[in-house]
C-alpha cells in the first residue's frame, strides 16, 4: 500500500490553515490541509443564527481580499464570513481536504518527520502544523448537576430563542458571546439573569471612528501580551443591531437581571460572588481609559475629529446593579435554562510529543514549537492581541510560513564547513 507523503500537514481548514496556505503557496511548500467537517465549519455551525462579526468588513478581513459587495463599515453575518472564508480558499487554490481528521501524530523513528493517522490513511509529512484554532472544546463548569427541568446548553451550541424551552433563562459569561446572547434573549421577550464577571468594554464608536481603528493608531492590537492581572478578563463588544456599546447599565434598565460571577448551586439555588458592582466598575475604567487614550491622541495629532462629550454620560444604576442579588431559586424564577458563555479549551493530544506543558498547553515562540518540525497557529496571544483576528491570523501564518521556508533551506545544504588554513606564521 503506497503511503502519501507531502512536506507540511496542516490540521484545520479555518481562517489559520487557509492563512497559512497563501503563505506556503509564495514559499512554495508543498502542503495538504485537513478539515474533519467543511471548511470554515465553526462559522457556519457554531455560531448562534444572528451572529454578525465584531468588527467592521473593512477591518476584519485578510489583507488580500475584501468583502466584495458588502458596506465597508458593516458588520458581517456569519454565513457571509463563512462564504468569505470559502471564496479566499479558492482564491489562494488551498489544498482542503474536508471531511478528513488527523487522529496522531508521531515521529517516524530513524527517518525524521511525522506519521499521522487520520480517518482517510497514513499521511508521511515532514513537519505538522496545528491549526485547529482557540475555540476547539466548549466548556462548561462543572457547577450545576444535571436537574430536571432545566436544560444546560453552551453558548457554541445556541442558535436563536425559539431553540430554548419556554422560561427564564440564566446566562453565565458576560463577553461579547453571552451579553448578545442575553440582549437578542430579551428583545425576543424572555425573562433573562446575566452572570458578570471581569470584563473590557470599548467603546463600539467614539469621536466618528470605530474603536477597531482606535486600537489600530495606539498600537493596541500589536500588545505582545496581557496586562498582569487580565489573563481571565473578557473582552464585551457588540456589531449586532448596527453595532453599539456593550453596556451592562442598559441591558440592566433594558429588564435584564444582572448578577455577579456565578460560584455554586445548592438545591436548585444559584449563588454568585459579591462582585458585581466591582466588575461593572472595572468595566467602566477601562471604557474611559479608552477614550482618555483616544483624546489624547487627537490632541497629538491634530486630528479633526469631533469631540463627543456625551459618550462620558452613563445610564442609570438599575435596581440589580444597586441591589444586587446573591442567589436566583431557579423554580421561583422560572428558569428553564442555562447559557454558559464560558469559553472553551485547546487539545493537543493527538500529537504525540513533548511539545506542552504540564497543563497541556502548547510550549512555543510565535507559534514556533520547542520540539523541531511542530507548529502552532490561531492561538490566543501567539504573538499579539489581534492574532485570533483575520487579519492577526494572516501575519502569524506569514510568519509560520516564513520559518518553514527558512527550515527547508538548511535541509537542502549538503555541504560542509569549510576548513580555512591558518595563515603563515
Amino acid at each position: 500500500m503506497t503511503i502519501e507523503k507531502t512536506d507540511t500537514l496542516v490540521v484545520g481548514g479555518g481562517q489559520a490553515g487557509i492563512a497559512l496556505s497563501e503563505h506556503l503557496g509564495n514559499n512554495n511548500v508543498p502542503h495538504v490541509i485537513l478539515e474533519k467537517n467543511r471548511t470554515a465549519e465553526a462559522w457556519r455551525t457554531g455560531r448562534w443564527d444572528a451572529l454578525v462579526a465584531n468588527g467592521p468588513a473593512w477591518h476584519d478581513r485578510f489583507p488580500s481580499l475584501l468583502f466584495k459587495g458588502d458596506d465597508p463599515d458593516a458588520f458581517v453575518s456569519k454565513n457571509r464570513v463563512a462564504e468569505y472564508l470559502v471564496e479566499y480558499a479558492q482564491m489562494v487554490n488551498a489544498p482542503i481536504r474536508e471531511g478528513v481528521e488527523a487522529l496522531s501524530a508521531e515521529r517516524l523513528p530513524g527517518e525524521g518527520g511525522f506519521r499521522v493517522q487520520t480517518t482517510d490513511g497514513e499521511i508521511h509529512a515532514k513537519r505538522i502544523v496545528a491549526a485547529t484554532g482557540a475555540f476547539q472544546h466548549p466548556v462548561i463548569p462543572p457547577i450545576v448537576p444535571e436537574t430536571p427541568g432545566v436544560e444546560q446548553v453552551h453558548s457554541f451550541y445556541y442558535k436563536n430563542p425559539d431553540q430554548l424551552a419556554d422560561g427564564a433563562v440564566m446566562v453565565v459569561g458576560a463577553g461579547s458571546s453571552g451579553a448578545q446572547i442575553a440582549d437578542e434573549l430579551n428583545r425576543a421577550g424572555r425573562k433573562v439573569f446575566l452572570s458578570v464577571g471581569p470584563h473590557d468594554r470599548p467603546p463600539r464608536r467614539y469621536r466618528g471612528r470605530d474603536f477597531v481603528w482606535w486600537l489600530g493608531v495606539l498600537g493596541l492590537w500589536d500588545v505582545a501580551a496581557m496586562k498582569p492581572g487580565t489573563e481571565h478578563v473578557t473582552i464585551s463588544v457588540s456589531g449586532a443591531y448596527g453595532g453599539h456599546t456593550m453596556d451592562f447599565r442598559r441591558l440592566g434598565n433594558a429588564g435584564v437581571t444582572l448578577v455577579g460571577m456565578t460560584k455554586g448551586f445548592e438545591d436548585g439555588v444559584l449563588s454568585f460572588a459579591n462582585d458585581l458592582q466591582g466588575n461593572v466598575a472595572a468595566g467602566d475604567a477601562n471604557y474611559l481609559e479608552m477614550l482618555d487614550l483616544a483624546d489624547a491622541y487627537v490632541v497629538r495629532t491634530g486630528l479633526d475629529l469631533p469631540e463627543e462629550p456625551e459618550a462620558r454620560q452613563a445610564f442609570a444604576d438599575p435596581d440589580c446593579l444597586t441591589n444586587p442579588l446573591t442567589s436566583i431559586d431557579f423554580a421561583k424564577e422560572g428558569i428553564t435554562t442555562i447559557i454558559w458563555a464560558t469559553g472553551f479549551r485547546q487539545d493537543f493530544s493527538w500529537i504525540k510529543a513533548n511539545a506542552f506543558d504540564d497543563r497541556g498547553a502548547p510550549i512555543h515562540q510565535r507559534g514556533v514549537s520547542v520540539e523541531p518540525d511542530i507548529y502552532f497557529l490561531g492561538l490566543p496571544w501567539q504573538s499579539r492581541r489581534g492574532s485570533t483576528f483575520l487579519w492577526g491570523v494572516w501575519h502569524d501564518a506569514k510568519y509560520i510560513a516564513d520559518q518553514i521556508a527558512i527550515q527547508r533551506a538548511y535541509a537542502e545544504y549538503d555541504g560542509q564547513a569549510a576548513i580555512i588554513a591558518p595563515a603563515a606564521e
